[in-house]
C-alpha cells in the first residue's frame, strides 16, 4: 500500500480533459475519467492524466459495464494507494438542447439531459468530499429525467438527491471575470460535503473576480499571420489556416467590431453567385465574418471556431480566424498541454509540408476540442482552493473545547494571541469556532457562532445589485463569519460594509480572525463598537444582513423602554424584534436569522401584521439545523423594502423542501399566523373544517416536585392519551397530586368541568379526549374549551388521529419541533367537522383582542 498523499479526482464528460488539465496542475491525482469519444480520451493519455492505464474509460456512462469499470478503479486505489474516499468529482455532462433559445426540446433532448442525472447518481454513491458541475447558463433550470421518473429542474434533482448530504451552490458567471481570457458564460455548481461545510463554504471555492484582459494583452505578441497557409516557425499551433482566397475580399477591408456584411459593395458581402447574379447569403447571427477588436476581451470560443462564417472568429488585424495557439492562450491552456503524443519541440522541427499535413490531420479535432472546453484556469483555480481546504482536517466541538481549555483561551488576551500566531495552524473556519466557544459571555449577549452552512443558504438567496457601489450594514457581527462570504457575494463590486457589535473584544477578535482570509481590496470594512439599537445611523444602507442576538429582556431592564419607543412592535420583550424593526427603518433590503416562533407565536402578531405588507422574498426555515447543538429553530427572512408583495421563496432545509408561493397566500389575514407550507391539500381540509372553536389553557405550575406515584387526584400526560384516544395506564409513568397541593392551583379550577377536552402538546400525532371529571394534567397536555356552546362528537374527536388531520396539522404547524405547545394562536386549527364543504378555505378570523389563554373564568360564563 502506497499510501498516496496527493488529493484525488475522478472527471466525467472529460472531453480532451483540458479544463481538469488545471487539477493536474495543482498536483491533484486522477483516480478516473470518462469520455464517450476515444480520440478525445487519447489526448488526456497524451498528458498523463491517470496514474493508470485502467483510469482511462470510454464508454457512456449510463452503461453499466462502464460505471462497474469506474467504481471498481475506486476499489482499485482503496487497495493500493490507500485512499479512503475521493476528494472531488467534476463532471460536465453534454448541454445539447438546454439553451433557452431552443424551445422546441424533444424527448431525446430531454433524456439526454438526463445524463446529469447519471452525474448526480454517481455522486451519490461515490459519495466525494466535494462536486463540480460545469455547464451552460439554464444548467440549473434545465428539465431532465430524475431518478424517480419524474421531469424536473436540473436544480430540483441535485436538491432532492445530494442536498441532505452537501452544501452547495450555483453560480452564473462569465469567465472572463475569472482569469479566462475569452467572454464564455457558464453555470458552475459547487458542492461541498456536509463534514467539511462548516469549514469551508462552497461560494469561497469559486475563482476569484480578476480584471478581464484584452486580446491584445493575451495575444498580441505573437507574430502577425499575412500569408495564406503561413505556420510560425516557433509555433506549429499558430498558423494561417486557409480558406477560399475569393472569401478574403469580404473581410480585408472590415474594422473592428465590424462584419463581412457591412461592406457597402455587395461584392465584399458573404455571397453566392445564382445565374450570374450576387445573392446575399442569410445574416442569421450578428456576429458572423466579424473582426473582433484588439483592446476587448476575447470573444466566446465555440466547436466551429475554424470558419469566419461562425461566431466571433475573424482576428483584430489579419485576415483569418484565430489561430490554435491564440484560442489556447484566449482558453488558458498552458503550453505544456500536449494534443498529440509527439513533443512539441519535434513537431516544430518538422518541414513546412509535414507541418501542414500535419495541421490537415489534427486541427479540427483540436479546435473543436477548444470550443467544448473549460478553460484551464477556472478548475485549476478551484482546484487550488479545494487543496488548501484539505490542508485542514475539520474539527468537532469536543476537540475545541478542550484546545479552550488547555490553552485557556477563555482570558481574552489569551484567546486574542491565540488566533494571531495560530501556533497550530488551524483554519480560519476553526479560529473563528474556537473564538465562539471561548466567549464566556456569549450566552449573556446571545453571541452564538453562525456557521457557514446557514450563511451560505443565505448568500444563496439574497438578490444581486447592479449598483457599483453597495453599502452594507451587519449589525451584531461577533466574530465576523459573515463578512468573508458578503465579501464573495458582492466580489465584482466596491463595498462599503460597517459591521456593528457592543463587545470590543468581539470586534478585535473578528479583525485578527480576517487576517488570516483574503479580503479583497474592493470591500472597505469599518468597525463601529456601538448598540446597534441605540447607534444614530446618518445613511439608509442597500443590504443588512446578519445574526441579531435572540433573548427576552427582564422588565427592569432599563434599555426595554428606550428599545421601545423605535420599535414597531411592543408587545414582546425579544431584542431580535428589536434589531429586526431598526433594520427596517434603515434598510433597503433586509435579511436576518431569526427564530421560528416569528411565524406564529401571539408576541409577534404585531409584527407579522405589519412585515405583510412588505415584499417578503424569501423565507428560509432551518428547523433545528440553523444552530447546532442549541436547541432552537431558526429561519431567515428576506425583506425587500424597496418592493411591494408578491412571490415568496420558502426553503426548508430540513425537509428538503423549496416552494414559490403567493405572499398573499400563505400570509392570508384570516389566517391566525403565517402557513409557509400551505397547499392545496391543507386547504381541501380546511374546506371541512369550522376553526376558532376552542380557548386553551395550559398548566404551568405542576412540576415533578408535586407529583407522586398515589395521592389524592390523578394529573394525566400526554403519553397517557393512547394513539386512537382513549385513556391508558402506565406502570412508573402515572402521576397523581395531593388535594392541598392542588387546590391553589390554576388548573383545579377545571378538576371538575364537563364541557373540556384534551390533546397532547409538542406532537404531531394530535388526538383528542373528552375530560374526565376529577382529574387534573400537567403543562404536557392542553385543555380545550369549546365555545358558543359547541358539542364535540365522538366522530369528532377521531377526525383528530386521522393522518388527514395530521398532515394537515403538520402543514398548519410549519414543521415545528420546538415550539409545538397548543397556545392561543394555533388551536384556531383544532376545527370542527361539517356537513357541507366551505366554498372557500377559511371563513373565521381569530380576535386578537381574546388571543391570550383561557381562564376557569371563561368556563363558567
Amino acid at each position: 500500500m502506497k499510501n498516496s498523499n496527493k488529493p484525488t479526482y475522478i472527471s466525467l464528460f472529460s472531453s480532451a480533459g483540458v479544463g481538469c488539465y488545471g487539477f493536474k496542475l495543482e498536483g491533484f491525482d486522477c483516480v478516473a475519467t470518462n469520455e464517450l469519444i476515444s480520440r478525445r480520451l487519447e489526448i488526456q493519455k497524451f498528458n498523463n492524466k491517470c496514474k493508470y492505464n485502467s483510469g482511462y474509460i470510454c464508454g457512456d456512462i449510463t452503461d453499466d459495464t462502464i460505471k462497474a469499470n469506474l467504481y471498481n478503479q475506486i476499489s482499485f486505489w482503496k487497495k493500493n494507494e490507500g485512499i479512503s474516499r475521493i476528494d472531488v468529482v467534476v463532471a460536465t455532462p453534454p448541454c445539447q438542447g438546454m439553451s433557452v433559445a431552443n424551445h422546441k426540446k424533444n424527448e431525446n433532448e430531454i433524456i439526454r439531459n438526463s445524463l446529469v442525472v447519471e452525474s448526480i447518481k454517481i455522486i451519490k454513491k461515490i459519495n466525494p468530499k466535494f462536486f463540480v458541475f460545469e455547464n451552460v447558463p439554464a444548467f440549473m433550470k434545465t428539465i431532465c429525467t430524475d431518478v424517480d421518473g419524474e421531469h424536473k429542474t436540473i436544480a430540483a434533482a441535485i436538491e432532492k438527491n445530494l442536498g441532505n448530504e452537501y452544501s452547495y451552490a450555483s453560480r452564473v458567471i462569465n469567465f472572463k471575470n475569472y482569469g479566462a481570457c475569452s467572454s464564455r458564460q457558464r453555470t458552475v455548481v459547487i458542492g461541498v460535503s456536509k463534514d467539511f461545510a462548516d469549514e469551508v463554504s462552497p461560494f469561497e471555492l469559486y475563482p476569484d473576480f480578476v480584471k478581464e484582459h484584452t486580446l491584445r494583452e493575451v495575444i498580441g505578441n505573437l507574430r502577425p499571420l499575412k500569408k495564406f497557409g503561413e505556420i510560425d516557425e516557433d509555433d506549429i499551433y499558430h498558423s494561417f489556416r486557409i480558406y477560399p482566397e475569393h472569401m478574403r475580399a469580404w473581410i480585408a477591408d472590415i474594422k473592428e467590431g465590424q462584419s463581412a456584411f457591412d461592406n457597402e459593395d455587395d461584392c465584399k458581402k458573404p455571397h453566392r453567385i445564382i445565374n450570374g447574379k450576387i445573392v446575399i447569403n442569410q445574416r442569421k447571427n450578428a456576429d458572423k465574418y466579424t473582426r473582433q477588436y484588439w483592446d476587448k476581451v476575447g470573444p466566446c470560443i465555440h466547436t466551429r471556431n475554424d470558419q469566419m462564417a461562425s461566431q466571433n472568429t475573424v482576428h483584430p488585424s489579419d485576415d483569418r480566424v484565430f489561430s490554435i495557439r491564440e484560442l489556447m492562450l484566449m482558453m488558458t491552456v498552458p503550453r505544456s498541454f500536449k494534443w498529440v503524443e509527439t513533443d512539441f519541440a519535434d513537431l516544430n522541427a518538422l518541414p513546412f509540408e509535414k507541418k501542414r499535413a500535419f495541421l490537415k490531420k489534427e486541427e479540427i479535432k483540436i479546435r473543436q476540442s477548444l470550443g467544448e472546453a473549460v478553460p484551464t484556469v477556472i478548475f485549476q483555480s478551484i482546484a487550488k482552493k479545494i487543496k488548501d481546504v484539505l490542508k485542514y482536517t475539520p474539527i468537532n466541538t469536543a476537540t475545541i473545547n478542550k484546545l479552550v481549555q488547555s490553552h485557556q483561551l477563555s482570558d481574552v488576551n489569551a484567546l486574542k494571541r491565540f488566533i494571531s500566531d495560530n501556533p497550530l495552524n488551524l483554519s480560519s473556519a476553526t479560529l473563528g469556532h474556537i473564538a465562539e466557544l471561548a466567549n464566556t459571555n456569549r450566552t449573556d449577549n446571545a453571541a452564538f457562532f453562525t456557521s457557514k452552512t446557514l450563511i451560505t443558504e443565505m448568500m444563496k438567496a439574497l438578490p444581486d445589485s447592479d449598483k457599483e457601489t453597495v453599502r452594507i450594514l451587519e449589525p451584531s457581527v461577533g466574530v465576523g463569519n459573515f463578512i468573508p462570504l458578503i465579501a464573495k457575494k458582492f466580489e465584482d463590486k466596491s463595498i462599503i460594509l460597517d459591521v456593528v457589535d457592543i463587545d470590543e473584544n468581539s470586534l478585535d477578535i473578528a479583525k485578527l480572525i480576517l487576517s488570516h482570509y483574503n479580503i479583497r481590496k474592493n470591500c472597505t470594512i469599518n468597525f463601529i463598537n456601538a448598540d446597534f439599537l441605540l447607534y444614530d445611523f446618518s445613511d439608509k444602507y442597500d443590504y443588512i444582513i446578519g445574526n441579531p442576538p435572540f433573548y427576552k429582556m427582564k422588565a427592569n431592564n432599563p434599555l426595554l423602554s428606550i428599545y421601545r419607543k423605535n420599535a414597531v412592535n411592543i408587545a414582546t420583550t425579544n431584542i431580535c424584534s428589536f434589531f429586526l424593526d431598526k433594520a427596517l427603518s434603515i434598510g433597503n433590503y433586509v435579511a436576518l436569522v431569526f427564530p421560528k416562533f416569528l411565524l406564529n407565536t401571539p408576541e409577534f402578531a404585531q409584527t407579522r401584521k405589519y412585515l405583510s405588507d412588505k415584499a417578503v422574498d424569501c423565507i428560509i426555515d432551518f428547523g433545528e439545523r440553523g444552530f447546532p447543538g442549541v436547541l432552537i429553530e431558526t429561519l431567515a427572512i428576506f425583506i425587500n423594502n424597496l418592493s411591494r408583495p408578491s412571490n415568496t421563496r420558502v426553503v426548508s432545509i430540513t425537509n428538503g423542501k423549496f416552494m414559490i408561493q403567493s405572499q398573499n397566500y400563505i400570509f392570508d389575514s384570516k389566517l391566525p399566523y403565517w402557513i409557509l407550507y400551505r397547499n392545496d391539500n391543507f386547504d381541501s381540509v380546511c374546506k371541512k373544517l369550522d376553526f376558532n372553536v376552542f380557548k386553551v389553557f395550559r398548566d404551568r405550575q405542576i412540576t415533578n416536585k408535586v407529583l407522586s406515584s398515589e395521592g389524592d387526584i390523578r394529573v394525566l400526560k400526554s403519553r397517557n392519551i393512547s394513539n386512537d384516544g382513549s385513556i391508558v395506564n402506565i406502570d412508573g409513568y402515572d402521576s397523581y397530586i395531593s388535594y392541598d397541593d392542588a387546590k391553589n392551583l390554576s388548573v383545579y379550577g377545571y378538576l371538575n368541568c364537563d364541557n373540556a377536552y384534551l390533546t397532547p402538546n409538542m406532537t404531531y400525532k394530535p388526538r383528542m379526549i373528552k375530560k374526565p371529571k376529577g382529574c387534573l394534567v400537567n403543562g404536557s397536555l392542553a385543555i380545550l374549551i369549546p365555545q358558543k356552546g359547541t358539542t364535540i362528537t365522538e366522530k369528532q374527536m377521531a377526525f383528530f388521529s386521522t393522518q388527514e388531520y395530521r398532515k394537515f396539522y403538520q402543514i398548519a404547524r410549519n414543521y415545528q419541533t420546538r415550539s409545538l405547545n397548543v397556545d392561543a394562536c394555533s388551536v384556531f386549527f383544532y376545527g370542527i367537522l361539517r356537513d357541507k364543504a366551505k366554498k372557500v378555505p377559511i371563513i373565521e378570523r381569530l380576535d386578537e383582542k381574546e388571543n391570550n389563554q383561557s381562564s376557569i373564568f371563561d368556563y363558567t360564563k
